[in-house]
């Protein structure tokens, strides 16, 4: 099954070598006794039966009957649909694909039908990729996934890309269980994982293909948002990130969408809960964060009526406050550092100035940049220190635009002044009329240049600066 072995026909182990190369369910017997795969049965094209995986019977068990052979596999699909895959050992590629029929009289006909055209059948159990898990490649120390697309998503714009063994926690964190890709560096391996088990091997992770490409020498692209930043929201995925990297990240439980709840972080010892909305995509200062428990189904329900803005609500325990804030990266990768006395919510929004900050916060919080910069380049996070640690509220990566007094660099038309005690929602609309029209916005106020009132200048690129009234402290 290796493409990169040359096989030549002489002798019975050859010969079966060179079935293999030759035909797609010589391919998967042979993959099934290293791996699990998706259940299935095949025929020739005078519908005698070759191979078999169906849970409950033995390896290449041979059924009485085509009919058999089909209720058995409809038997043991855990969404009780099939489907067929024709070929001819001379042209492998896939001819007609029949997906998701229930019917056994249906796909006998189906059957039949194809090998009278002298075409070979594989008759396979339906996995549904849009069962909230992901489909990917991992080869050396490369994992790349995404969900709701089959292994072929890394060929395409969004996909995961994460360090071998950073991506197996993250999935092991998400799914409660650790995928099944431990082999050999220099095997290429197509997979895709299932929050129910499925396959001859009844497990959650499904092979699809190994190759032996021999040792390589890929890295990882850790970035987001990416598609399944989305699929679990971005506040979701940059404090996996986070705590996969030995970050303080205060205990957390996700609420999803489309996955079960899991956890991540670290107990911060206040007991106290607070519920933060996870959107798809960073959207500045638009959802609901707030101290205490609220109904996380009635929140998604009333905040994102259409299930497409929020992806997630997260439970996340409280930090006891002695300083909170915000630091981002400037285009020459060095931070700046904002924040208040207490709680952060109120200067994140506009409403508060930003304080001076005595160094031994600032000090923890510039070395906490230093280490994961180190490891993910440029990045932007929310902090809270506690009096004795620093703790990771959010995390975002890249660097930014803002350098002094300009939010985001560019010449403007005609520079709207903005009076930041307006509030941030009215920011939002002016940055909704001004946006793509060559125009720009001046804050005007006491405002952090990290705030949210920040962000959404920055994620808008509007050309756009800060116009202070006082400076820190006065």
């Amino acid at each position: 099954m290796h493409r990169s072995e040359t096989i030549s026909i002489n002798s019975a182990d050859e010969r079966q070598n060179a079935d293999i190369l030759l035909h797609k369910d010589a391919v998967l017997d042979h993959l099934s006794q290293m791996a699990n795969v998706a259940q299935f049965v095949s025929f020739g094209p005078r519908l005698d039966q070759r191979y078999s995986r169906i849970r409950g019977y033995e390896p290449n068990h041979q059924f009485e009957t085509i009919e058999r052979a089909i209720e058995a596999l409809l038997n043991a699909s855990p969404d009780g649909r099939i489907n067929i895959r024709s070929y001819t050992p001379q042209q492998p590629k896939s001819r007609q694909f029949l997906y998701g029929l229930q019917n056994i009289d249906e796909v006998v006909s189906g059957v039949c039908r194809l090998g009278a055209e002298g075409l070979h059948t594989i008759i396979n159990e339906t996995i549904d990729v849009n069962d909230g898990g992901v489909s990917g490649v991992v080869i050396g120390d490369l994992l790349e996934f995404a969900p709701g697309d089959t292994p072929r998503c890394v060929e395409k714009a969004g996909t995961v890309s994460l360090p071998r063994e950073i991506g197996l926690q993250l999935l092991e964190k998400v799914y409660g269980f650790r995928p099944l890709l431990d082999y050999d560096p220099a095997l290429r391996i197509e997979f895709s994982i299932h929050p129910l088990r499925r396959g001859h091997a009844y497990e959650h992770t499904i092979i699809w293909e190994l190759e032996e490409v021999g040792p390589t020498n890929l890295n990882a692209d850790i970035r987001w948002p990416n598609l399944f930043s989305r699929h679990i929201g971005d506040k979701a995925f940059g404090l996996l990130v986070a705590d996969l990297l030995d970050l303080p990240v205060p205990a957390t439980t996700v609420i999803p969408r489309f996955v079960a709840p899991f956890r991540l972080g670290r107990p911060t010892g206040t007991g106290e809960v607070w519920i933060r909305t996870c959107p798809v995509e960073q959207v500045p200062g638009l959802f609901t964060t707030q101290r205490g428990w609220r109904d996380p189904f009635l929140l998604l329900a009333e905040e994102d009526p259409q299930g497409i803005a929020l992806a997630s609500v997260l439970a996340q325990e409280g930090v006891e406050a002695s300083y909170s804030g915000a630091l981002l990266a400037t285009p020459d990768g060095s931070p700046i550092i904002e924040g208040v006395r207490g709680s952060g919510d109120e200067f994140m929004i506009g409403h508060a100035a930003p304080e001076i900050l005595p160094d031994e916060v600032l000090k923890p919080v510039r070395q906490l940049y230093e280490r994961v910069v180190s490891q993910l380049g440029p990045i932007r996070f929310e902090w809270v220190h506690d009096g004795k640690n620093v703790w990771v509220v959010q995390l975002h990566r890249g660097a930014t635009a803002t350098s002094g007094s300009a939010i985001y660099p560019g010449e403007a038309s005609f520079y709207h002044r903005f009076e930041v005690s307006s509030g941030i929602e009215s920011l939002r609309r002016l940055v909704h009329k001004v946006q793509g029209t060559g125009e720009g916005i001046v804050l005007v106020g006491d405002v952090g240049i990290t705030s949210h009132l920040g962000d959404l200048l920055r994620k808008a690129r509007i050309p756009s600066r800060l116009e202070r009234i006082h400076q820190y402290g006065s």
